[in-house]
Order: C-alpha cells, then structure tokens, then sequence
C-alpha cells in the first residue's frame, strides 16, 4: 500500500512505476485516476473506472468498497502479480491495512509512505496536520523521502526518531525492486540488484534452532526491509516472508535453507546482514 500527505509524490511514483520495464502484471487501485496523467502511448483500453494497459498493468478507482473489490480480485482468472492501492493523503494506512489483511487469500507486501522532503519538516511542527503525518510514517514499513537529491543527517534524525523499517531516498532506482518481491530465490548464481540495494543470499542445509528463531527474527537490523526464502529448522520447514515490520513464517515442505534479503545501501551492508543471520 501506498501512503503519505497530500503533495509527497505518490501520483508521480505510480507513474514511474506503470512506465518501468519490470515485466510484472500489476494492478494500481486509485483514489482518483483522473489524477494520473497516465501515458497515452501506455493505454490500451479504457472502460469505466479501469484503464488496461499495454505492458500488462490494470489501474483502476477506489470507487466501491475496498474489501468487496479484493475478494473480487482473488477469484478473478487472470489475477496481477501484485496489487498497489494508493491510500488517500489524509487517510490512517493502518486502518486500511486490515482491510487488506482481512482477505487471506492475499498475501501482505506492507505500507510505504512518500515524505516530501522539501516540506516534512515544516508538516511535522504543524499542529494542524503534524499527528496525521507522524501517524502515516509511524504506520509505514518503509519511508521514502522525495523532491531531494540529497538526505541531510538533520532531517534523517527527525525522521528516524518515527520508527519505520527503512528510510531512503525515492531516486531513480527501480521502484519495483524496492515495492516488490522481484529478487529470485538463489538457484546458483549471484542477485542482481540496483546499488541502491544491499542484497544477501544464503543457502544451507544445517537446520536452524527454531526456538532461537523467533528471537532471531525479532532482532533483526532495523535496514532489513524485505527477506523471503526457506527456513530449515530443528522442528521442521518454514516459508519466511519478512516485509518492513511485518513477519510472515508458515510450514512447509524443504530440504534446505534458501533465503534472499534486501535493504536500502545506506542502511545496511551484505555483511551486516550476514553477521546478523550468523549470531
């Protein structure tokens, strides 16, 4: 899902990310499509609240009942590889969250929230609005911040004090590797990632304690955004799916240990990672 304040940048990120060569089938739910000035050369058909798109991507409006349009969705044919719901700028993403949530069918990606750096800090001493903000950061898994080209360390320590997952910057680098799980599960050879991304990959076949595991978990870096993989434990396999503050670990059927981790570069290191997974 997809949050922030009125103005942050999430109608410009919706466009980057419909116009991105990413090969994935997605759907976009929209306050208002009216709003995104989508392509020309991008639209392949358009009827009532939906545009369907040339690479494959369908946007639609939020003009019905959020639930009611999931549970129609998971029962569809052809269904997206992933759906992004755009949350209105004074809407509570929490709140719409468990709506997400509430369809099991679905599977959880998370919330991330746009903060317009040229104007956060001024939202944020605000009266009015400041609560609404902070609530809308506090709620995300990853906060980017847009409209800078760069994260000064004043502004990085006013926004880590809102205890998010990750923080980053929202620069050119493919949005959807950040928002999706595009990484591929290790089948012997290194993952590509943008250096925006500091990636690591594990394999083993020696299981992990699994009472230690949750521990393990619970302690994770705070630059560890996205993980997902096996996990071969003393009491048997699990799939672990790990986005911003959300854990996701069910049984399984594995002979093995096969996982792949992502978080922003100036976050965290590969080797962070690896010293993390290894204590």
């Amino acid at each position: 899902m997809l949050s922030g304040y009125l103005g942050a940048g999430k109608t410009t990120l919706i466009n980057r990310l419909l116009a991105e060569d990413h090969g994935l089938n997605l759907m976009v739910i929209a306050n208002d499509f009216g709003a995104v000035n989508i392509d020309d050369a991008l639209i392949q058909s358009e009827e009532g609240g939906t545009i369907a798109l040339t690479n494959g991507c369908v946007c639609c409006s939020m003009d019905q009942d959020l639930q009611m349009a999931l549970r129609k969705l998971v029962i569809q044919k052809d269904r997206p590889d992933h759906v992004l719901i755009e949350a209105s700028g004074v809407s509570d993403p929490a709140s719409i969250a468990d709506t997400i949530q509430s369809v099991p069918e679905l599977s959880y990606g998370g919330i991330v929230s746009i903060a317009d750096g040229q104007n956060i800090q001024d939202l944020l001493a605000d009266e009015a609005v400041a609560p609404l903000v902070r609530q809308q950061l506090k709620a995300a898994d990853l906060v980017l911040v847009s409209k800078l080209a760069d994260l000064d360390s004043n502004l990085r320590t006013e926004l880590e004090e809102i205890p998010a997952r990750g923080l980053r910057l929202l620069d050119h680098a493919p949005l959807a590797e950040l928002l999706f799980d595009v990484i591929p599960l290790p089948q012997g050879r290194p993952v590509a990632a943008h250096p925006a991304f500091a990636t690591w990959q594990h394999e083993s076949r020696d299981p992990v304690d699994r009472r230690a595991l949750g521990d393990k978990l619970a302690s994770r870096p705070k630059g560890l955004y996205r993980m997902k993989g096996f996990v071969l434990t003393s009491g048997g396999a699990y799939a672990l799916h790990i986005v911003g503050q959300n854990v996701e670990a069910k049984r399984c059927e594995a002979e093995a240990t096969q996982l792949v981790a992502l978080g922003p570069a100036d976050q965290i290191s590969r080797e962070e990672i690896e010293a993390w997974w290894q204590s």
